[in-house]
């Protein structure tokens, strides 16, 4: 500790600490103390009312921004104001620490997260007669289970905690080893720590300073962009920015605070995969195909038909996805395996699996990252309790799901259990890099899978929407637990703590996420058209699902055999850049991430755009002041996103409300603009 102690000596003469230098003198609360009662009492207040907000949006738009941030900043407004006025009236007994706050932000999202992962306005609601009879075939009753509040919640209580289990022992290979940034993680701990930091710090007021400015600016610029969506397409988000043709592509500048600050703290090298993978696949490949039609599949589809175009673009990115996703779980089993064997032959029995376990932290380490693998290994949880917890989860999943649905037999469960772990790794560590979560991708692979083994006729349907339930849950919570690792990584907070808190908020949220849905569905004609509430995804999962009953066959041409070469090649890639990596060559540094790359496949080049511009304003700052952007960049890119994230509350009330913004800004060919012009006039 003696370099330590030089490092601290330096620091305090210039006044220049680190964020855990400034904290040192605060002692760390035990992981029982850090589970408060009144933090779960405000952590119930806020899940309940994030859930209505996730299901607002569940059941309209389908796209769920990331709450992590909304969570610690309210979570810290509430409980300071409690700890305050117990304060003042001399009944304080335990102050309000950063550990706390995380324990709240951990609970509240994993709350809200089950109205997401819940899938009531996908998979769960896809399962109605009210969907079924705008689908076509397969609404037969085998295939139809119309929204129950009883059983909804008893299957939420079978499938959503194993999730929280499959990844458990992989946590220090995630954030120690694997270094991964989980942006929305990082951005919510220099939240939390710039909230609870104690005065005296130059450094640290000074980026505290900067994080707030930029918050506030943030927040600010999307509240001006709201006024200009009135309609589709409009807004700055709509801007094509290098012309129509490209913006038709997926190439533009969507004007995300969000992404911008995510790819501050993202490596360059993730940024530039994104970017890689847009232009292969929508400058590229996506044209190619496209020229095909007619001839590899028909040209009557819709767009979103995954008979057509969309079939490729899904079908493609997850099989990189998966490609890379299990090369890296086979290289971390083969590591931890490897260690195992060291350790027997050594005589160090161990009853905790090294990837959970502790370790000697590297003598390269800063201050920082010493003192907080130092905590983060401290707590350990025992893999025997962890692989106990998952069997035993499991057994009572199998027992039970088929209760709840006939048409899924107690093998396919098991099945389901066997792949998830490998599936929830995938996720996690592609969350880890890009703050993506795949969960519906994974679910809608298991609706293919259960769907074709079921049969049409033995309620494939229903048996495909159901796994996909199963599926999604266990990949969902996976991510989200490793995203709050992350946090409570940063914020010294134990790994127990975070890992009780996301049970108890899961638990909340198997009954809460329900009960809202219920509201919404006895209150609204939900799934209707013309509703307020067209749950639009519900009849997406469902044409999925009629699609799974008929197999890989129903793919378009060359589809699977494209999927199979980029699977090989996704291996491939991944097992140059390990040796690379292992060998210490310089190209590592070049090579870029499947994983990565596979994620604009299907969802475009304009947030890998944002995330390329935040890498561009990093290194020019870097240029120009390396010590201050290494000071500064983490602060500024955390303030940036906290500030477009907290937006989403505001904008989701404004829509509870229907309080509709006053402008449309659209954006229109010469051609259209003198029709339109031409229409107006006459």
């Amino acid at each position: 500790m003696e370099r330590d102690e030089v490092f601290e000596d330096e620091n305090v003469k210039k006044g220049t600490l680190s964020i855990e230098q400034i904290f040192e003198s605060q002692s760390i609360p035990s992981w029982r103390e850090q589970l408060t009662l009144r933090a779960f009492v405000v952590s119930l207040v806020l899940g309940f009312f994030f859930s209505f907000i996730v299901m607002k949006l569940n059941l309209t738009t389908g796209i769920i921004p990331s709450l992590n941030v909304a969570a610690g900043l309210l979570g810290f407004f509430f409980l300071k104001t409690w700890t305050k006025l117990l304060q003042k009236s001399g009944l304080l007994k335990q102050p309000f620490t950063r550990q706390e706050n995380t324990v709240i932000q951990t609970c509240v999202v994993a709350t809200s997260g089950i109205a997401f992962s819940g899938g009531f306005g996908s998979y769960i609601f896809g399962m109605s007669e009210t969907i079924a009879s705008q689908s076509g075939d397969g609404n037969k009753p085998v295939n139809i289970k119309n929204p129950s509040l009883g059983w909804m919640i008893g299957f939420l209580f079978v499938v959503s905690f194993l999730g929280l289990f499959s990844v458990l022992p992989l946590r220090k290979i995630m954030i120690i080893d694997h270094k991964l940034i989980y942006p929305s993680g990082t951005a919510t701990a220099h939240l939390i720590n710039s909230f609870h930091t104690p005065h005296g710090a130059k450094l640290v007021k000074k980026q505290v300073s900067a994080l707030f400015k930029c918050f506030v600016s943030s927040f600010l610029w999307a509240f001006f962009q709201w006024f200009y969506t009135a309609g589709d397409d409009c807004g700055f988000a709509a801007f094509p920015t290098f012309g129509l043709q490209a913006y038709q592509r997926k190439f533009f500048f969507d004007f995300s605070a969000t992404y911008v600050g995510v790819g501050m703290i993202c490596p360059y090298i993730v940024n530039l995969s994104l970017l890689a993978g847009a232009i292969l696949s929508w400058g590229i490949m996506w044209p190619i195909i496209e020229g095909k039609k007619g001839d590899w599949y028909s040209e009557k589809l819709s767009p979103s038909s995954l008979h057509g175009l969309q079939g490729y673009k899904v079908f493609i990115a997850i099989a990189m996805i998966l490609g890379d996703g299990l090369f890296h779980f086979a290289v971390v089993l083969f590591k931890t395996i490897h260690e195992l064997c060291i350790k027997r032959a050594r005589e160090e029995p161990s009853s905790i699996i090294p990837v959970a376990g502790s370790s000697n932290s590297a003598p390269s380490l800063s201050y920082d990252d010493h003192r907080r693998t130092e905590i983060f290994l401290k707590d350990q949880i025992p893999i025997t309790f962890t692989s106990a917890g998952y069997v035993i989860l499991a057994i009572v999943s199998i027992v039970t799901v088929p209760h709840i649905f006939p048409q899924l037999k107690w093998y396919h469960i098991l099945v389901t259990y066997l792949i998830a772990p490998v599936l929830a790794f995938c996720n996690s560590y592609g969350c880890g890099l890009t703050d993506w979560s795949l969960a519906s991708s994974y679910g809608k692979i298991a609706i293919f899978i259960f769907g074709a083994w079921v049969g049409l006729d033995n309620g494939g349907v229903l048996a495909g929407l159901a796994s996909c339930g199963v599926m999604m849950s266990i990949v969902s919570t996976a991510s989200d637990l490793m995203q709050d690792f992350k946090t409570g990584y940063m914020t010294l907070s134990s790994p127990r703590s975070m890992f009780v808190s996301q049970v108890i908020g899961t638990a909340m949220g198997c009954v809460i996420a329900p009960c809202v849905f219920w509201i919404f569905y006895k209150a609204f004609s939900i799934g209707v058209d013309g509703s307020d509430y067209p749950a639009p995804y519900a009849t997406v999962y469902r044409g999925i699902a009629l699609l799974g009953v008929e197999g890989v066959s129903s793919l378009p041409k060359n589809c699977l055999t494209l999927c199979l070469i980029f699977f090989l090649a996704a291996i491939v890639m991944s097992s140059l850049k390990e040796v690379a990596k292992h060998y210490e060559m310089k190209i590592f540094m070049f090579m870029p991430s499947v994983m990565a790359m596979a994620i604009p496949f299907f969802l475009g080049s304009y947030f890998a755009i944002d995330m390329c511009l935040g890498s561009l304003i990093l290194f020019m700052w870097e240029r120009m002041d390396k010590e201050q952007a290494d000071a500064f960049a983490p602060a500024v890119a955390s303030g940036i996103i906290c500030g477009d994230g907290i937006w989403a509350l505001p904008a989701s009330l404004f829509a509870l409300a229907k309080v509709k913004p006053p402008i449309c800004m659209k954006f229109l060919s010469r051609g259209d603009n003198a029709k339109v012009d031409a229409f107006l006039s006459g």
